[in-house]
């Protein structure tokens, strides 16, 4: 492979307080385009040169550049103006000074919206084995940080107990149920650790029939005016052991009052209120009391040590059929684009998820 001497990414123009604005060459466009220059032979120790191959669309990377962010209380590096966009991906080293990986190693790490980018070893999480001869997307998806998240969410935050033979497993409900994480809870939950009972909420009756069609024994659509009478209905007075919620707010808020007495709350996303702080509220805290809730929030590195083992349940899972592989993800390419054209649609893609329009699953771009 020859290697680049110049880079085309995305910037980050403008930090974001309330919505995105996703239109291009105005004052206060969030993103903008640039080439710029890189230089394999003026790579430090411990770096590389990738080729990003897909990019993994994530909810959280809007916080992460987000206006105003308090350095101290993020988990991750802020996006900073005038740097390229942060996002997790799948990349191809090119060039290399690092003891770590190799030339033509396909790596799994922290990257840029960019056809080519320099990255340090504390930016690669692992190297796929490339013997397995598994499509690559798995690792972004049924094999990637996603089916991770949703897995230490039930087991580790949730205290998702499998049951013996002859015990009634607990009952789970997940938010955002079509989505990347969503979709793998719900799977997880009721093909994997045995749940006796998947709820599913959703934005649409199509993604509610999906939903269902990969595990759920119902789910419940949001925007239908009658949602929380139609679920009340659903839970009745089993109540729900297992809250997992992606949103938030309005919904978050509402599932407080359907947790049985002693149950676990995973808060594991919020994008209710991504874009606008104020849906970030939640009313009826007292239930958290008066119930004796555990409501619990984490992120995926709080557990990477565990990594090995959740990957084995999750793989073998795959090899028996109970996780649907072909399900959990949505790939646009663009790989066949050139230039700025190809780089405008990669914030269009992004954008779909916090749109009813997205894709069931994890969206991925394949940039190259």
């Amino acid at each position: 492979m020859s290697i680049p001497t110049t880079t085309t990414k995305i910037l980050l123009k403008h930090n974001p307080t309330t919505e995105v604005n996703y239109s291009w060459g105005q004052e206060d466009s969030t993103f903008e385009i640039a080439k710029e220059a890189i230089d394999a032979s003026s790579l430090k120790e411990g770096q590389s040169l990738v080729k990003v191959l897909y990019l993994s669309n994530d909810p959280t990377q809007r916080t992460w550049m987000q206006k105003g962010i308090n350095h101290s209380r993020a988990y991750t590096t802020p996006m900073e103006e005038g740097k390229g966009v942060l996002t997790l991906g799948l990349a191809e080293v090119v060039a290399t000074k690092s003891s770590k990986v190799k030339v033509g190693d396909i790596v799994n790490g922290k990257f840029q919206w960019a056809d080519y980018t320099v990255i340090g070893d504390d930016g690669i999480f692992n190297v796929i084995d490339q013997s397995k001869k598994l499509p690559l997307p798995y690792y972004l998806s049924v094999l990637g940080m996603t089916a991770v998240t949703a897995y230490f969410g039930l087991t580790e935050v949730g205290k998702f107990q499998k049951p013996k033979e002859g015990e009634k497993g607990p009952i789970v409900a997940v938010s955002a149920a079509s989505g990347a994480t969503g979709s793998m809870v719900v799977q997880i939950a009721k093909h994997v650790l045995g749940a006796s009972k998947v709820i599913g909420i959703s934005g649409s009756d199509e993604k509610c029939k999906w939903v269902e069609s990969i595990g759920a024994d119902i789910s419940v659509n949001y925007n239908n005016p009658q949602w929380k009478e139609e679920l009340s209905k659903d839970i009745g007075t089993d109540y729900v052991d297992i809250y997992f919620d992606n949103v938030g707010g309005e919904i978050l808020s509402f599932m407080l009052t359907k947790v049985k007495r002693f149950g676990h709350v995973v808060a594991c996303g919020a994008i209710a209120g991504y874009n606008d702080k104020e849906n970030f509220k939640v009313s009826n805290w007292g239930e958290i009391i008066s119930n004796s809730l555990t409501v619990q929030g984490f992120i995926v590195g709080n557990y990477m040590a565990k990594i090995p083992q959740a990957m084995e349940v999750l793989g073998q899972a795959i090899v028996t059929g109970k996780i649907k592989v072909q399900e959990g993800f949505h790939v646009e390419d663009i790989s066949g684009e050139e230039g700025e054209e190809k780089f405008k649609k990669v914030p269009e893609i992004w954008k779909q998820l916090f749109s009813t329009t997205k894709p069931n699953g994890k969206l991925i771009t394949k940039i190259n």
